[in-house]
């Protein structure tokens, strides 16, 4: 990989010291606050301690009044309604979220999600013809899709059924033409709740639907609490990637509390097959590196079922024995993945070339559609490239993943390219698409010319961001404490790098496990032990070092200690931009 460009995140220096002035925290808690947004003492407070009383009114998103009227005429007259979901993590707890609510409201609420590789990816007709034949349903109720389904609710409503969409991907040229389209990301829609996963979207209506028949006197509604629920909405938000901040930093907060606590027989197998305990805080980290790619794995390989009727069981028995099949098909998908993975890196190796290639596509006749976003992840982040991997079935039909770098708008990049492809969608640095096999070598032009005509090499060289410069003796207790209150990190909230200069070695450094690093590091009087993650092989630089790293709370036989997570090194320079 290519060395990383070291770039510090630009503070607002009066700023700062107010918030330090006003607030008694430290400048380097500080310098990150005010960097993502939080510039004044009551911005900090909300951010420290998000509170759902401060979520937006639901029906400030498009057509929700309507949504809500289709659903409150459902629950009145007692209405089978069919709720279509998506097969990964943000679908499937979607789905478990309104089939729960709607059978609490005495409502027949059917599930359905797609197969992956039969049925692809959202509201398709011949899945959507094949549930309404078996389930005759008075009205569809999408969730995680739909908004440029139009061929399938032009079905459905020929057929004689409603269809409510909510829905949070990118809306095409042509709306569905449903009853109500439920998606923030429709024009009118708040910026705050643009980025709503699937799930955040979901829990709004539930929301605003609950609120309705609640004022209207409806007994059952009053008994339906919400916040039992958020452990499904955070696992969703979390899974899905969304940014980490507004309502969605919200949701996911309390729902990571209720997944800690949760007493859903489901999520409690789930947590034990991935080696969490009754005790153990639930972060996003365990979502999504444990949970979410459990909950995932039926979906990647075929049918999402396994993971919805784990999720909406209440008898652990039958939940222990999903959880167990479940965590035996994520075995099976990572077996299944590396597999790919190396075949992608391989050909990276043989045909490459660093100044040519500003586009990745890849692509293999029996690699799963399941995994391929996984390779995609992959080879983006190892060489710094929009990438595309398709996997290929046996009638020529290619299938891709498509993942991208910040300077580069994925979904704007395949619009150039789009007479080349079947259909596409996704969001800016995700999304997917079908291709003709024939039709891949020319792809793989067009997409290099469209990344090419977008951003330049020097724009594509990997970053290493610097939240705030520090030094050594900065990064302690009170640090850490500030730091934890500003989870749960993820996309739009990363977990901040701290940097310290002219830091010195102590003893030479320990290769432990597979390929990482445990090292001491003296910077003035203050000395921290570091471990580096998979940079065992890289050359370290004889006399001072600058470091970038995280701070952790490192635990080990009941003793607890900071510890440096190295997240890249160099000799040290002698000045660097503040």
């Amino acid at each position: 990989m290519a060395e990383k460009i070291w770039e510090s995140v630009a503070h607002d220096v009066a700023v700062v010291e107010a918030l330090v002035a006003d607030m008694g925290l430290p400048r380097a808690a500080c310098a990150v606050l005010a960097a993502r947004g939080q510039t004044t003492p009551s911005a900090v407070d909300r951010w420290l301690q998000p509170r759902l009383s401060g979520l937006l009114d639901p029906f400030d998103l498009p057509d929700m009044a309507v949504a809500v009227e289709r659903l409150r005429g459902a629950v009145e007259r007692q209405e089978r309604v069919l709720v279509y979901g998506d097969y990964d993590v943000d679908g499937v707890t979607s789905t478990a979220l309104m089939v729960t609510v709607l059978q609490a409201l005495g409502v027949t609420a059917i599930p359905f999600l797609p197969h992956r590789v039969d049925d692809g990816y959202g509201l398709g007709v011949e899945p959507l013809e094949r549930a309404l034949h078996a389930h005759r349903p008075h009205c569809v109720l999408t969730v995680d899709c739909g908004t440029q389904s139009v061929d399938a609710v032009e079905r459905a409503r020929q057929a004689g059924v409603d269809v409510i969409v909510t829905d949070h991907h990118e809306p095409g040229p042509e709306l569905a033409p449903a009853c109500a389209v439920v998606n923030p990301k429709r024009p009118g829609g708040s910026d705050e709740a643009r980025i709503l996963a699937g799930g955040g979207v979901a829990f709004k209506l539930a929301h605003a639907l609950l609120k309705v028949l609640r004022d209207a006197g409806h007994v059952a509604a009053g008994q339906v609490d919400l916040r039992t629920h958020l452990d499904w909405v955070a696992l969703g938000t979390i899974a899905d990637m969304v940014p980490l901040q507004g309502e969605n930093r919200v949701l996911a907060r309390y729902g990571l509390r209720q997944l800690t606590v949760t007493r859903k027989a489901g999520l409690q197998a789930l947590k034990a097959v991935a080696g969490l305990g009754d005790q153990d805080e639930v972060s996003a980290y365990h979502v999504g590196f444990l949970l979410g790619p459990r909950l995932n794995a039926a979906g990647r390989l075929g049918t999402a079922q396994a993971a919805l009727d784990l999720l909406l069981t209440d008898d652990l028995a039958r939940a222990k024995m999903l959880a167990t099949a479940l965590n035996e098909a994520n075995q099976d998908r990572q077996q299944t993945e590396a597999r790919i993975v190396a075949e992608a890196q391989t050909w990276m190796e043989q045909h490459f070339v660093a100044d040519r290639d500003y586009g990745v596509v890849l692509a293999g006749a029996d690699w799963h559609p399941g995994v391929i976003g996984i390779a995609a992840s992959r080879i983006c982040a190892q060489y710094s490239r929009p990438t595309v991997v398709i996997g290929i079935d046996e009638d020529g039909c290619g299938r891709g993943s498509c993942r991208s770098v910040a300077p580069f708008d994925m979904v704007a990049g395949l619009q150039t390219c789009a007479d080349s492809l079947i259909r596409f969608g996704g969001h800016t640095m995700a999304a997917g698409l079908q291709i003709a096999t024939e039709q891949i070598e020319t792809f793989r032009q067009q997409f290099n010319a469209a990344v090419q005509a977008r951003v330049t090499l020097d724009a594509l060289r990997p970053r290493q961001k610097v939240d705030a410069w520090i030094t050594l003796n900065e990064a302690d207790w009170t640090l850490l404490e500030i730091l934890e209150r500003m989870d749960p990190f993820g996309i739009g909230n990363p977990k901040p790098v701290w940097a310290v200069k002219g830091v010195r070695l102590l003893g030479a450094p320990r290769r432990v496990g597979k390929n990482h690093l445990k090292m001491s590091v003296l910077g003035g009087n203050t000395r921290l032990d570091a471990i580096a993650f998979g940079l065992a092989d890289r050359p370290i630089p004889d006399g001072p070092l600058d470091i970038a790293f995280q701070l952790n709370r490192n635990r080990f036989r009941d003793r607890e200690t900071l510890q440096m997570v190295v997240q890249d090194f160099r000799a040290s320079i002698p000045c660097v931009s503040a």
